[in-house]
């Protein structure tokens, strides 16, 4: 997979060089080009913001340098493709001549589509991923109209908060897809266990994990992990994926397709339910989401301005 990131802090990505996604980069499965946005701009102090029309705080990033940008990286992609497609064509024998790729372009924004292990998955299928992540308060919307009918333009947002600039969900992002790609994992497997995974992890966080030694600090591990029954195991990893997620997430239990359930499931949601029924009878909260109070904290107005 090929990811361009074109960005005022290139060096903001160094994080990309290390662990897995470095290891994946030595090995050829990412290819990872990082960009100055500043090396398109034409004036001596290399402006890439302006005041916004209709007034306001801020600064908001100018259309000419971002499109400047993004028909420079685009292009060279393309020719990099035409001139990978011809060396394999003159190794083969063959006559090359493909029609080269776009990429899929990501724009990361607190009003985008939520990024999920779903759209995790969806991204690590394509070859050619170009993010433009923004400072300021954003990128001239003109952009992604412009974009949005020449390439596939997708603005995602990471959660429900502003961050100081796009480059920190750009790497959330790029490490959620890159270990998805073939090769990546030590462990293949390791992605259908995963929280939210498609099929039966959907909508359900991982149960708890447990290594050696088997007593620590007089905690013990679950005596079923240590039978060595592997379908009992499982049943008890389903099981507690259910109760974690009913008493840490609720709102993704209740998305949960009933008609996907076995009885044995039901029986984890019974209990649960019985144990929340008797908890609130005797006066306690019935609250599933394990936090405080609604009233234990407030935000002023300041606080929700973005």
């Amino acid at each position: 997979m090929r990811v361009d990131i074109i960005s005022i802090f290139p060096e903001y990505f160094a994080p990309l060089d290390v662990s897995l996604m470095g290891k994946a980069r030595e090995r050829g499965i990412l290819d990872i080009r990082l960009h100055q946005l500043r090396d398109w701009t034409r004036d001596v102090h290399k402006t890439v913001d302006d005041t916004p029309y209709g007034g306001g705080p801020g600064m908001v990033m100018k259309p000419e340098i971002w499109g400047e940008a993004i028909d420079s990286v685009v292009a060279q992609g393309q020719r990099d493709q035409q001139a990978h497609q011809g060396h394999q064509a003159h190794q083969g024998g063959v006559e090359g001549g493909m029609p080269a790729v776009l990429p899929r372009m990501i724009v990361p924004t607190p009003s985008g589509r939520p990024f999920t292990q779903e759209v995790a998955l969806e991204y690590a299928k394509e070859p050619w991923l170009l993010f433009a992540p923004a400072r300021y308060e954003g990128i001239d919307s003109r952009v992604m109209a412009e974009y949005g009918s020449r390439l596939r333009v997708d603005e995602v947002s990471i959660g429900d908060y502003v961050l100081a600039g796009g480059e920190a969900a750009v790497l959330v992002i790029v490490e959620a897809v890159g270990r998805l790609l073939p090769g990546v994992l030590g462990n293949a497997c390791s992605v259908a266990d995963d929280s939210f995974a498609p099929g039966a992890m959907a909508n359900l966080l991982e149960g708890p994990v447990y290594t050696k030694p088997p007593v620590w600090r007089g905690h013990e591990v679950p005596e079923i992990l240590l039978s060595g029954h592997h379908g009992k195991i499982a049943r008890w990893r389903r099981d507690e994926a259910l109760r974690r997620t009913l008493e840490k997430r609720p709102e993704l239990a209740a998305r949960l397709d009933a008609g996907s359930l076995d009885a044995l499931d039901r029986r984890v949601l019974e209990e649960f339910e019985g144990r929340s029924s008797r908890g609130s009878s005797g006066g306690a909260s019935s609250d599933l989401s394990g936090g405080a109070s609604s009233d234990s904290f407030r935000a002023g107005p300041e606080d929700v301005a973005n």
